[in-house]
């Protein structure tokens, strides 16, 4: 109990009746806090005609009773009570009270211990002392859950229609959508109540640049790109998320695994059809970007970004070691090194393995059989025939779901249907990865000039091409000098190719 409360009860010693205001509204859309001011309004006009000294009142500002949230007024009213703060409660309805079954018998339990009456502007007072008003209390209490309930059921077939007609449902701005319609409207700020203008957005339409960014983000997925090397592409360009914040490894996977990107609306985590919002990606595009990035062997947390082209890609060849190599620091830090894993000694020159890895590639890729090199053509893969297989599978899906919420099928049959359903729809999906999943290959086959095409690359794609097309492995080198009149034994790095011979 705070001082001032206990000094408030003290001056109300003089014979005055003790009381408290509870109270709360569940929806403040405004953030302008008038719900809860035309309701201390009333109760502090009931407490005056009943000549009651309020010595504290206790607010939750658009906190939902029956939601379950924590209502940190409530709780405190209820310690205070507890300590003998006051005799009385003054509510504007019972219901802004408690909606909880649970609450309302805490709420009755304390009322009889400590003698408390609760009085309210709409229903009169309730006297919990007595079975009768305890009835009543609980009668009120469930009407008032009923009525949340049913505006429960209302609220979702609102959003639920909403989905179904691709309509936007509110929240956050996507990323990609958005344009500015050249109109103001007013927003008032929550916390401060202030009133701001703000720009009238048509949810419906893309925003330039952002939806650039958006296709550039799942052609670099499709092309072997990473979503640290996107959030790096961020940091580096500026973009942010449409709060203004730093672009996050989350960020990015929600964004491109989002289904909104390729034009499809979503209701409770289940597609359910188009949306009527311009689609930012294609379809099949999507569909291999979500492919990938669910993919369960896909390693998503390496470790620190590698700084080499053949850091844990190179094997190492000593003896029979089937391990990977990484680079450490020799020569007194002056020398990185690729050495083994296991730390069993031994170690190459990083940047003349390198150079000489990348001009090995660079020469093979430059031949003219070097379009033997790319995998087949997915021409073959019927997209838009896949595209509507999978809105098929999606529909069943949809259906057999409402089936068994109508109590029309059983649990077996349902489970069932939807378990095959799903099968169903990862073959088509997979397919429709095959379809738009970029080979690492195609930016260098073909290319006027290879090598320049693969600097341009930048490491990461880099790291890719070296995983398609050859397995590096660094064998034990010779000592000495080398027939060219150096110390760096080229014989000892030995290519398996991967596609086609050497």
């Amino acid at each position: 109990m705070s001082p001032q409360l206990r000094s408030a009860i003290d001056v109300a010693a003089g014979g005055k009746t003790r009381a408290v205001i509870y109270l709360r509204i569940s929806q403040d859309r405004a953030g302008a806090h008038l719900g809860v001011d035309r309701q201390r309004e009333d109760c502090e006009a009931l407490a005056e005609r009943n000549g009651w000294h309020v010595v504290e009142t206790y607010i939750d500002n658009d906190i939902s009773a029956y939601s379950g949230k924590k209502r940190p007024g409530y709780r405190q009213m209820l310690a205070d009570l507890d300590q003998g703060a006051a005799t009385v409660v003054v509510a504007w309805h019972t219901d802004r009270l408690h909606r909880s079954p649970t609450e309302l018998e805490e709420y009755i339990d304390l009322s009889e211990r400590r003698g408390v009456n609760t009085h309210t502007c709409q229903a009169g007072p309730i006297d919990l002392s007595t079975p009768s008003g305890r009835m009543t209390a609980r009668i009120l209490g469930a009407v008032a859950r009923h009525e949340s309930e049913h505006k429960g059921e209302r609220v979702a077939r609102a959003r639920r229609q909403k989905a179904l007609r691709g309509e936007w449902m509110g929240g956050i701005r996507p990323f990609g959508w958005g344009l500015p319609t050249g109109e103001k409207r007013t927003k008032v700020d929550r916390k401060t109540g202030a009133e701001l203008e703000v720009d009238e957005v048509d949810m419906l339409k893309a925003v330039p640049e952002e939806a650039e960014a958006l296709r550039y983000f799942t052609n670099e997925i499709l092309s072997g790109g990473s979503i640290r090397g996107l959030v790096k592409w961020c940091h580096d360009k500026g973009v942010t998320t449409t709060r203004g914040n730093s672009m996050t490894h989350a960020d990015m996977r929600d964004m491109l695994l989002r289904p909104r990107n390729a034009g499809i609306a979503v209701y409770r985590g289940e597609e359910v059809g188009r949306g009527q919002w311009e689609p930012i990606v294609d379809e099949a595009k999507y569909r291999a970007v979500v492919a990938i990035l669910t993919d369960p062997s896909r390693t998503t947390t390496p470790g620190a970004t590698p700084k080499w082209l053949g850091s844990l890609l190179f094997r190492c060849g000593r003896g029979e070691c089937p391990h990977y190599v990484y680079v450490t620091q020799s020569g007194g830090r002056r020398y990185p090194s690729y050495r083994c894993q296991t730390g069993h000694g031994g170690g190459r020159r990083s940047e003349v393995v390198d150079q000489y890895v990348e001009d090995v590639i660079v020469e093979r890729l430059s031949r003219d059989d070097a379009h033997d090199l790319l995998l087949p053509s997915a021409g073959d893969v019927d997209v838009s025939g896949l595209q509507a297989e999978a809105e098929q599978i999606r529909r069943r899906m949809k259906d057999l779901g409402g089936l068994f919420g109508a109590g029309q099928l059983e649990l077996a049959p349902f489970t069932e249907g939807m378990d095959t359903a799903r099968g169903q729809l990862e073959g088509v999906t997979q397919q429709l990865a095959r379809a738009a999943t970029k080979d690492p290959l195609v930016d260098l086959v073909g290319s006027p000039d290879v090598r320049k095409a693969w600097k341009a690359l930048g490491l990461e794609r880099q790291r890719n091409v070296l995983r398609a097309l050859v397995e590096v492995t660094l064998k034990t080198p010779r000592q000495g000098r080398m027939p060219d009149g150096g110390y760096f034994d080229y014989d000892a790095v030995a290519f398996s190719w991967k596609r086609g011979p050497l």
